[in-house]
Order: structure tokens, then sequence, then C-alpha cells
């Protein structure tokens, strides 16, 4: 008997009209479909509600956001799960909010599932790329250089990226809200720095960095910050 196939498919940042046909395809062909959940909820699975078939599989991972060791277990059981059906020559679609390679979830179970069953990736619309459609502002243009930091990184880091990127993203703000402003403000680009929450989703928030109140600011979002006007226009 042939294996399954595992599709790690990129769903896009939140509206459903984001996901490419070449994912939906490979979604509404799949035997079973699995997504992370944390406390209780799935973005990824919200995203494509409308086209699952009532006799696909779901298989729920337990996903944390904490990361770490914390998550292991999850992503463990899950693969396991996962394996079963592909043992049985079932495809099964995984699916991940923005794309799957990019801060994506799907990370950890394609170093769990490659090499011992075949695996396609479908890339998907990032949440960077839709918080600067948002904006909007191009990210990057000509000879300029773009640096994309989780805000978890201490600020020595975060100032290494300052000093190198023409245009700087910081992912996963939440609770670094505070630090990440202040260290900003004291590199002379408030002015400069914008924040968007949850890009393409109808929650989607939109502004200056100046202008957030840090006990609002959400896992979900991401700070853009661009040094200098661009050199290219």
């Amino acid at each position: 008997m042939n294996k399954g196939t595992v599709y790690g498919l990129g769903v896009g940042p939140g509206d459903p009209e984001l996901i490419t046909l070449k994912a939906l395809k490979r979604l509404q062909a799949a035997r079973a479909v699995a997504y992370p959940v944390q406390r209780g909820d799935s973005v990824a699975r919200a995203i494509v509600a409308a086209h699952l078939r009532p006799d696909q599989s779901e298989i729920a991972i337990d996903a944390p956001m904490t990361g770490g060791e914390t998550a292991q277990p999850g992503y463990d059981a899950a693969a396991q799960t996962i394996a079963g059906y592909l043992e049985r020559g079932e495809d099964v679609a995984v699916l991940c909010e923005g794309d799957p390679l990019f801060y994506g979830s799907f990370i950890y179970l394609l170093s769990r599932l490659a090499g011992k069953y075949r695996v396609e990736v479908v890339p998907g619309v990032t949440s960077l790329t839709a918080c600067a459609a948002a904006l909007p502002l191009p990210l990057v243009g000509r000879d300029e250089r773009l640096v994309v930091m989780p805000a978890i990184l201490p600020d020595e880091k975060l100032r290494e990226g300052f000093a190198f990127g023409d245009s700087v993203a910081i992912v996963k703000v939440g609770r670094h809200f505070r630090r990440l402003a202040a260290l900003i403000d004291e590199l002379g680009l408030t002015a400069r720095a914008h924040y968007v929450e949850r890009a393409s989703q109808a929650a989607q928030r939109v502004l200056p960095l100046a202008g957030v109140d840090p006990a609002s600011a959400t896992y979900f979002a991401i700070i853009l910050v661009f040094k200098e006007a661009s050199s290219w226009r």
C-alpha cells in the first residue's frame, strides 16, 4: 500500500479570500484536516471552515503560544495521529495561518514527519505582507534590506537588527510591547513606526506606534519600522 501525503497548507493571515487555489484544492481532497488550537480556538480552521467536508476527519493540535518544551507533547501526539492516516494511504492537510514555513506551526510537524512520509508545502500569504498591505507601505524595494525579528529577542539582538535593516519588522508583539516601544523611542524611530494587529481580519487595527495603548497589545501584532524614506521613489 502506498503511504499518504501530508500537505502543509498556508491559509493566509485571516481573510478567507486570501487562501490560494492550490491550498484549497489540497484541502478539499484530503481525508483528514489538522490544525493548531490555542485555548480551544483555531484561527486556521476558522479561515477555511466553509470549505471543510462533513466526512473529513479533524485533528486538533494542542499548540500553546508559549512554544518551547511545553509545546512538544502536543506536536508529538499530532505527528503520531497524522502518521496513522499516512500509513493507511490517506492524505492529511495541515492548516497553518500565514505561511507554513514562516514562523509557522507546521515547522514542528515537518521535523517529525519528513523523511518518513511524502511532504508537500503550499505557501501562503504571510501576516508580514498583509500588514504592509494594510498600511499600505512597501516593505522594501531595490537595494533595501528587510530584517524580521521575534519580539522575544533581547534588546541587544534587536539593536543589531535595527542597525542592519532599512525596514524592520518585529513579530509576535504581545507582552513585549512596552519594552519594544521604549527601545524604538531610544533609537529615535517612533515617528516611523507602525503597529498592525490581526491584519486582514475583521478585528484588524492599524495605528502609529505612539497611539497604541500598551495594555491592548496582542501577540497577533507586528511592529513595522521604516528607518528612511524609500530610496527607489
